[in-house]
């Protein structure tokens, strides 16, 4: 089709008179970051105005599960919809959240059986911070004021989901808003030394937390995780020994335990949660993005009874937990979320996922060997591999070189979403995708690499 005949271009010059997009340098967008107007989704696939189709290979920022306009959510939100759109939570409640609540409580790890809602990820972090903090006020101890996170942590980009988050792009712009978190090192396995296994990077990684906490645990209110993948932090992964031995620390210190689950709660580890892999329980636990199989913004943080009590008390105390969204549990997101799990529940969603990222593993194994692709890892149906200037010495490719952008354009134009985090490339498909589909992404992602690294 011809620039003048484009559909695609009126849409874009539209939005770019008014709408202001998240994560980008805007300036670019006229210039080298292509902006595309999309008008329908269809299982792992989107379409733009002029009829060009993507396979969707990052979920759209890790949140679709079962495919774009999946029937059965779409049912659920149009059913709800017609009866009921929204009533504030103070003072109400209505079955949707009532089930909602239930059903996560039935299905996440054993001993968290309270849920408060809210409306995205970072919100759902906030609480967890707040009421961690809440708690330890209302239990007497009003020193603790601190939390720990973990080098290279991301959690969100409200300011206190910032402030325990550990990315410098972000803290060399708000670090004069932020509070300053005690920040240990990451497990990643990149990180071993020679001759370490994953498992061993963990338990030297465990003393250094346990160090951190012999100093610090009096102020400590929580340690805050991502469980098994640090997402945005380049997608690094460590050993659920890490998430067993930590758990043990948090108890024999007694300071609470965080889990960010948010991008990969929901299958996306190879279990319905991370930490089932560590067989753990969290003190909080915070979902969001697949809540809703990516269809509408919904989160909601789960914790246990002991937390629940703490904030008991008279009306003259006032030791009640202070935080609203006005859309805390919107029904028709609820409806939407018990779509999604009844998905997991009637079919064999997690035993097809790990078929398929055994089929991602062994065609992503062809490129190993390639001159420019180092650190290749997997955890579940999360895949990476960082794009380097030289295999052997894996040392980056200079910042204002772009090559992750240039793989992210040749990707696109040859039909793939795939958006790197700097230059490290990660697969995140629906769960949807068919082995032809992964095909067809990892031949593409390869083809991308040799043009980004011409």
């Amino acid at each position: 089709m011809t620039e003048s005949a484009s559909r695609n271009a009126p849409l874009a010059a539209r939005d770019l008179a008014h709408v202001w997009h998240p994560c980008t340098q805007m300036r670019e967008h006229a210039a080298q970051l292509p902006l595309i107007p999309i008008v329908r989704g269809d299982g792992a696939w989107l379409a733009d105005a002029d009829g060009k189709r993507y396979l969707d290979g990052i979920s759209s920022w890790w949140s679709n599960l079962f495919g774009h306009a999946n029937p059965r959510i779409a049912v659920a939100i149009a059913e709800q919809a017609a009866r009921l759109n929204h009533v504030m939570l103070a003072g109400f409640t209505h079955e949707p959240a009532l089930q909602l609540a239930e059903e996560l409580v039935r299905i996440a790890p054993p001993g968290l059986t309270r849920v408060s809602y809210a409306s995205d990820g970072a919100s759902a972090v906030e609480i967890a911070l707040k009421m961690s903090f809440h708690f330890w006020r209302n239990a007497g101890q009003p020193r603790r004021t601190r939390f720990i996170a973990l080098a290279n942590a991301y959690h969100g980009e409200t300011l206190g989901a910032l402030a325990v988050s550990d990315l410098p792009l972000y803290r060399a712009v708000y670090g004069p808003l932020l509070f300053d978190p005690i920040v240990a090192p990451s497990p990643d396995w990149l990180d071993a030394e020679p001759g370490e296994g994953h498992e061993d990077v963990a338990r030297r990684r465990l003393d250094d937390m346990r160090a951190l906490l012999e100093r610090h645990a009096h102020e400590t209110c929580a340690v805050i995780v991502e469980p098994l993948v640090q997402c945005s932090g380049g997608m690094r992964m460590h050993a659920p020994a890490y998430l067993t031995g930590l758990r043990a620390l948090c108890d024999e210190f007694d300071v609470h335990l965080i889990a960010d689950e948010i991008a990969v709660g929901f299958g996306r580890t190879g279990t319905l949660f991370a930490c089932e892999q560590a067989a753990i329980t969290p003190d909080f636990l915070c979902l969001s993005k697949g809540l809703t199989g990516g269809a509408l913004p919904l989160s909601a943080v789960l914790t246990t009874d002991t937390v629940y009590q703490a904030f008991l008390g008279d009306y003259a105390a006032n030791n009640a937990f202070l935080h609203s969204h006005t859309f805390s549990g919107n029904p028709i997101a609820c409806a939407a979320a018990l779509a999604s799990l009844s998905i997991f529940r009637d079919e064999s969603v997690l035993e097809r996922n790990r078929a398929l990222a055994a089929h991602l593993a062994m065609r992503l194994g062809s490129l190993a060997e390639h001159p420019h692709i180092a650190n290749l890892r997997q955890t579940g149906w999360i895949a990476a591999f960082d794009l380097v200037q030289d295999k052997a010495m894996r040392n980056a490719w200079p910042a204002d070189e772009r090559r992750g952008l240039r793989f992210y354009r040749h990707a696109l134009d040859h039909g793939v979403l795939l958006r790197p985090l700097g230059d490290t490339v990660y697969f995140l498909p629906p769960y949807c995708i068919g082995e032809a589909d992964i095909d067809f992404m990892v031949d593409t992602a390869l083809g991308a690499v040799n043009a980004a690294t011409a």
